[in-house]
């Protein structure tokens, strides 16, 4: 069974969804719902998907401190289905430090696949966990924003986020 549920955020209202104990999807952006039970029936077809708060108040509190900032990683077990290549690019979202942008061109490069930046932003844009999974922190060679799953204003709003959280040091 497959239980999702909503919440408001300072980014709209998303959805996520839990597979047994697993978050599995957030959707975010316009058909946000819409989005999350399309991506739902295709990767876990047959699969009962319910409403339900309860099961998912951990993932919404671990939101709820990013979104206030005080939180600058997850701690969540998560369950993301997708193409080998996909989840090594996820793999690598994941190393992408808090407050710290990388360019599409850097990804593919680390995964060994120089010229990739296209499959890279391709595998971002079928990120199942965005924000979770940090692919708003991928962003084009030029300093531009390049695309987001849940429109670029929003990807602009969790760097801003980020930004004003995040002041390294210098010792």
């Amino acid at each position: 069974m497959i239980q999702y549920s909503s919440a408001n955020t300072p980014v709209g209202l998303i959805y996520l969804a839990q597979h047994g104990q697993e978050l599995c999807s957030l959707a975010l952006g316009i058909a946000a719902e819409a989005k999350l039970l399309g991506y739902l029936a295709d990767q876990f077809p047959g699969v009962e998907v319910c409403q339900s708060e309860i099961e998912l108040i951990p993932a919404v509190n671990q939101l709820n401190e990013y979104f206030a900032g005080e939180r600058t990683s997850f701690e969540l077990p998560i369950r993301v289905e997708g193409t080998d290549f996909q989840r090594k690019v996820w793999r690598e979202l994941l190393q992408i430090p808090y407050g710290v942008t990388r360019s599409y061109g850097e990804i593919a490069n680390k995964l060994g696949s120089p010229g990739g930046m296209r499959a890279v932003g391709a595998a971002n844009g079928q990120n199942p966990l965005p924000i979770i999974v940090p692919c708003h922190r991928v962003i084009a060679a030029d300093g531009s924003l390049g695309g987001y799953t849940g429109g670029l204003d929003i990807k602009h709003k969790l760097l801003e986020l980020e930004r004003q959280k995040f002041t390294p040091t210098l010792f």
